[in-house]
């Protein structure tokens, strides 16, 4: 793992990319370290005031300081994004384990699950699911979530397969290792490269996907920040006040073009870092 990032860090987009998001994520870790605003505090007094020194990003119109609220914001963004690639992850790739090593009556069903899954258009599948378990930050995450569990599941079967008949797996059978020794000592190690890369591509999807249903109004409920309400409520306020959405959109923007730049140059490093041949580690059964 650490060859991969420091191959990573010799490009300099994906340097970069990760240098932005490292510094994202601080800031939303460490927001009330770093703010003494609080992102609910109204001033009444100051609404739409333009950007300056005391608010960087301007005031919203109850008064409230838009960077610290794009901020913890992103605390929002990245907390529906991690938990979302948590679900999709540790549902998806289990299907494509058992679909690509089992195959025959186990393929049929789980990919066919999946296909219903993948024909549902992600943000109505979102918006329906929220409208049943209602507007709140887990309901989104759920249902961000879900949407993105066919795409673990294709890509690690489609990386079962390609290594289900590989002499080193055969080898493992006939030691005498059983079929979930062999699935997830020997066949996982070796698949995890594009499932890694899903994880990033995921994650920029899914902060994507908040926004829209924030924007849409069927996401995360204010007055909790939100970058997609923010972006809602900004354009109602353009001609007067046009830094209200557009500078919230630009981190958003940023931080969407971070995500898909590291996904792309890991998935560069990590296509021209696999070994040939064998297996990744040494271990029998």
């Amino acid at each position: 793992m650490s060859a991969v990032l420091v191959r990573l860090l010799r490009r300099r987009e994906a340097a970069l990319g990760l240098l932005y998001f490292a510094a994202l994520v601080g800031a939303a870790v460490f927001a009330r370290l770093i703010f003494a605003t609080d992102p609910l505090e109204q001033d009444l007094g100051n609404t739409l005031d333009p950007p300056s020194w005391e608010h960087w990003f301007g005031t919203d119109e109850l008064g409230r300081d838009l960077m610290v609220r794009t901020i913890y914001g992103a605390r929002t963004s990245l907390l529906t994004a991690a938990g979302a690639v948590l679900i999709a992850a540790s549902v998806g790739v289990p299907v494509g384990l058992v679909a690509g090593f089992f195959g025959g009556w186990r393929d049929t069903i789980l990919m066919r699950a999946v296909d219903v899954l993948l024909a549902l258009p992600g943000i109505l599948f979102a918006m329906a699911l929220i409208a049943v378990l209602g507007r709140s930050q887990m309901a989104a995450l759920v249902a961000v979530g879900i949407t993105g569990i066919p795409g673990f599941a294709r890509i690690t079967r489609a990386q079962v397969l390609s290594l289900r008949r590989r002499d080193f797996v055969l080898a493992v059978e006939a030691l005498g290792g059983s079929a979930s020794y062999n699935l997830f000592r020997t066949v996982l190690p070796n698949a995890w490269s594009p499932i890694l890369v899903q994880m990033v591509i995921l994650a920029s999807v899914a902060i994507l996907l908040e926004a829209a249903l924030s924007f849409l109004g069927v996401g995360i409920p204010p007055p909790t920040p939100s970058w997609g309400d923010m972006l809602r409520t900004g354009k109602g306020f353009l001609h007067e006040a046009p830094y209200y959405a557009v500078l919230p959109g630009v981190v958003l923007t940023c931080t969407i073009l971070a995500l898909d730049t590291l996904g792309r140059a890991l998935a560069a490093v990590l296509e021209a870092g696999e070994p040939a041949d064998g297996p990744v580690g040494g271990e029998g059964p």
